[in-house]
């Protein structure tokens, strides 16, 4: 049955791929939808008997739903995930999936912030008052320093932090680690932190970031923190903490960053992920040439 392969490979990317709660969620409620679909539309209810017929005939109800491009080709992601799996464990014979191609996305170029804005949320803006502001700060610094993924800040843990090295040890997906070297000041102001949770008595669950009350933090309150600040330093329409990271990536381009470093800083697996940045990248030379060049 199919229900039974979902819950093998939910296990897998839990313990063995060591995926987020949220990748893990989305995967499940993709192919949950996708078993419905093939029982109550194909009375249809062993990964064997799927066709690239049946999965065809499911993307074109999606359209009908008006699911965006990106959407259906998250689910038609999953699918292929979820078949890769059972073609390891030898408990189907086939990918149908691989018949399939996923839709043309238009092209939707990353979403940052300009210098003097970074230089205003970060140097001039004022944040709220005490311990909870100050945790607000660190947040919206790290991302900006490091480029970090939201996730990614949430799993952060005291130990994580390399002071004589200058740099942060960061938990990436797929279980993988990567370093990203901080400035001095940060790290002065991480030890700061750290010294007045001691100072307030907080529980010590390891965590580096941490509510008033000692509790870590959790996704949403991440997500209000940055919406609030750069709601006041920017007039961007998004505002979210991926929008910190894009800018993170963008100005080291801006300023001479080779693209593999930006990789490798980035924690992505394939440098086509990071080469979307160059068209920012030519976008603004393409600015700058026309308003200083005699024939720009």
């Amino acid at each position: 049955m199919i229900g039974d392969r979902i819950t093998d490979f939910i296990q897998y990317v839990r313990f063995e791929k060591r995926f987020s709660r949220h990748t893990r969620n989305s995967y499940q409620k993709d192919l949950e939808q996708f078993r419905d679909f093939a029982l109550e539309q194909f009375s249809i209810d062993s990964a064997n008997s799927i066709s690239h017929f049946h999965i065809r005939s499911w993307l074109a109800a999606l359209k009908d739903q008006k699911q965006s491009p990106r959407t259906i080709n998250r689910k038609l992601s999953s699918l292929n995930s979820f078949y890769k799996y059972m073609l390891r464990q030898q408990t189907v014979e086939k990918n149908p999936v691989r018949q399939l191609h996923a839709l043309k996305l238009p092209e939707r170029l990353p979403t940052y912030m300009k210098e003097q804005e970074t230089q205003h949320l970060l140097e001039e803006l004022q944040f709220d008052e005490g311990f909870t502001g100050f945790t607000d700060r660190l947040i919206c610094e790290l991302f900006y320093q490091t480029g970090m993924r939201r996730q990614e800040l949430l799993q952060l843990q005291e130990t994580d932090v390399e002071w004589g090295l200058n740099q942060l040890r960061v938990l990436g997906k797929g279980n993988k680690e990567r370093l990203i070297p901080v400035h001095p000041v940060l790290l002065d102001e991480l030890k700061a932190y750290i010294g007045e949770k001691k100072v307030m008595a907080l529980p010590d669950n390891g965590h580096l970031l941490v509510l008033e009350n000692g509790e870590p933090l959790y996704p949403m309150y991440i997500y209000r923190t940055v919406k609030k600040y750069l709601s006041i330093a920017t007039t961007l329409k998004k505002k979210s903490p991926h929008v910190l990271r894009h800018t993170f990536a963008t100005h080291l381009l801006n300023n001479g960053a080779n693209i593999q470093a930006i990789k490798d800083l980035l924690g992505h697996s394939s440098l086509a992920a990071t080469q979307v940045y160059t068209h920012n990248n030519i976008s603004r030379l393409k600015e700058i040439h026309k308003q200083n060049h005699p024939r720009g």
